[in-house]
């Protein structure tokens, strides 16, 4: 039922509501929306904009303004859906959707626009608010910025507001540091749209600008072409939380968990893995005499000492480098690792030709060469990594998925890395399916035949995008990382501002741990920082060759009873948010009150 109003106090003109301790408002001669949160001012003026051709549209452009509202009951909760339809005989007809419920400390938003013709745009932003209110109290006021990906070693940082310009992709969080209350704004839906939120320069007590928009591509998303548009007769922008929250960091695990909603977490009924990778220390020294070794080592060394998760099990991974191996040694493998109470993990980057050979056939598809199924930009293959990006929509992709996924499952192996991910997200010239349009589109899409072909084995993504995170158990949290203490500082960095992120995989990863050539301050740095994230994959040389000092230290620092009891793959998260560097003290409430801390 759809119900037209004005609510009284308020000056002809202006059409609210209030419900849920949420009050908005709209200005039909301004176009603006206002919104207020237990009489605290969030912003006014709220508008959505879209790029039409050359042209960016906004509300404020649109002749004629309809407010309706009705009840909803869904996932989120019961509510209000507050709806403004705006139109123009010389414009796309543009409908805000506003939805409020009564227990929540944030409310979504989104728009679509539609034609009786197709209408496209690859800039659609809900959120636009040219001047901020002063949400914050004086003091340590801050802006996160949240990368897209974790390649590059890129880092995740703090910033004070004496910044002009910042972009934040997919979320960011505005807050004071001392009094821990904040506002938080993101995408939280990830299908069509790179999202971005761009914050314009203020004062200290807030930001100046925001802007949260669809179709952001830039470096930073590893991008060299514009973001694809979408099209059609009606189309839609990304949904975005804001919340204003009593702590910033309950109010990015609220985000997640928003987002965990609309996309469920892959699921995953065993406990956290413990185990071993060989890009730690063996690398492409990788053979099969050693990988047997290994498996040997850890099982007379460290799993009778505690080392071991709680369903008594460890992960043998073999990454890059397994091809060594035929498929005969493969199998003698499981079949030792199945001996000693261990499960097989093995690599693929699903996405990427590393030898960049245009002419080369592609085995599991002999009928294309790979330069058929390149991401094209501007007429060249995509480089990224040293690697050419493919296109996850062409058939050869699924038949090398298919091809390889056959091959782990014929030789038993259950957990796979997943690696280089991000060069399926990119925006490109075409795709071989017509219908997709944008590189989110087409990563969706091959995530789908990912999970088609290999979901019924534990898969970790490694270098990835953040988003979308329903595809894989659990996701590296940052960049490489080993054994030093600037690596431990890394890896906390993006703990100290991604830890929320447990909440949209089952599990961060902090890397795997080596401990060989490095100080007993730096081993114990290292390994409280991948059990406080969460899996907990150790990583030196255990074959019979290696060095002696990874294997001591394993024996001394993998096997703490009290140390391992805690890796449980519940995150810790900071009690800081103070700059670029990792924060130094993170805390994890138990279930029984108590508190758990880190402190470095």
């Amino acid at each position: 039922m759809f119900l037209l109003f004005t609510l009284s106090g308020y000056a002809a003109g202006y059409k609210g509501l209030t419900t849920g301790g949420w009050q908005i408002r709209f200005d039909d001669q301004k176009g603006g929306v206002s919104l207020y949160k237990k009489s605290k001012n969030i912003c006014e003026g709220l508008y959505a904009s879209y790029l039409w051709g050359e042209q960016t549209v906004t509300t404020r452009d649109y002749a004629r303004h309809k407010v309706s509202i009705r009840k909803i009951s869904d996932a989120f909760g019961k509510g209000t859906l507050y709806k403004i339809e705006h139109t123009d005989k010389s414009l796309p007809k543009l409908t805000q959707y506003f939805y409020l419920y009564l227990d929540k400390e944030y409310i979504l938003t989104e728009f679509s626009i539609e034609g009786k013709n197709n209408v496209a745009s690859n800039r659609m932003a809900p959120v636009n608010v040219d001047r901020m209110a002063e949400l914050l109290p004086a003091g340590d006021n801050r802006a996160l910025f949240m990368p897209f990906d974790n390649d590059k070693w890129i880092r995740y940082q703090s910033h004070a507001l004496n910044f002009d310009t910042l972009t934040s992709y997919e979320v960011t969080a505005v807050f004071n540091n001392e009094g821990r209350s904040g506002l938080v704004v993101g995408s939280v839906e990830h299908d069509n749209w790179k999202t971005a939120v761009m914050l314009g320069k203020g004062g200290h007590r807030n930001i100046g600008s925001l802007t949260c928009y669809g179709g952001v591509a830039d470096e930073l998303t590893r991008d060299v072409k514009p973001h694809g548009a979408l099209k059609g007769k009606k189309i839609k922008s990304p949904k975005i939380l804001l919340g204003f929250f009593e702590n910033w960091c309950d109010g990015l695990e609220t985000y997640a968990k928003v987002n965990a909603i609309i996309s469920p977490p892959k699921e995953w009924g065993k406990a956290v893995p413990f185990g071993w990778n060989s890009w730690g220390a063996l690398q492409f020294n990788l053979t099969y005499e050693k990988a047997m070794e290994v498996s040997d080592f850890i099982k007379q060394n460290l799993q009778n000492n505690h080392f071991v998760n709680p369903d008594h099990t460890v992960y043998v991974g073999l990454d890059s480098g397994w091809d060594c191996m035929n498929e005969e040694q493969l199998k003698l493998f499981i079949t030792k690792c199945k001996s000693n109470g261990q499960i097989g993990g093995i690599y693929w980057t699903p996405f990427t030709d590393w030898a960049r050979d245009p002419e080369r056939t592609v085995d599991a598809a002999p009928e294309y060469k790979y330069k058929d199924i390149y991401l094209y930009a501007n007429g060249k293959p995509q480089e990224l990594d040293g690697a050419y990006a493919i296109d996850p929509t062409h058939p050869a992709v699924e038949a090398m998925m298919k091809k390889t996924s056959s091959l782990f499952h014929r030789t038993g192996f259950e957990y796979v890395k997943m690696d280089f991910m991000t060069h399926g997200a990119m925006e490109a010239d075409k795709w071989y399916l017509p219908e997709v349009t944008t590189g989110i589109q087409g990563y969706n899409y091959g995530m789908q035949l990912l999970d088609k072909y290999f979901g019924d084995m534990y898969i970790n993504l490694s270098i990835s995008p953040v988003f979308p995170a329903q595809y894989a158990q659990s996701r590296r949290i940052a960049c490489d990382a080993w054994n030093k203490i600037k690596d431990t500082e890394y890896t906390l960095n993006a703990l100290s501002y991604g830890w929320w992120q447990k909440y949209i995989y089952q599990f961060n990863d902090a890397d795997h741990i080596v401990l060989r050539d490095a100080t007993d301050g730096e081993n114990r740095a290292r390994i409280t920082s991948g059990v406080i994230t969460g899996i907990y994959i150790g990583g030196d040389d255990f074959s019979a060759a290696g060095g002696k000092d990874g294997k001591d230290k394993a024996l001394k620092y993998l096997t703490n009873p009290d140390i391992n009891a805690l890796a449980t793959g519940e995150v810790f998260r900071p009690v800081e948010g103070n700059g670029a560097q990792s924060e130094q003290i993170f805390v994890r409430k138990e279930k029984d009150g108590t508190f758990h801390c880190a402190l470095f």
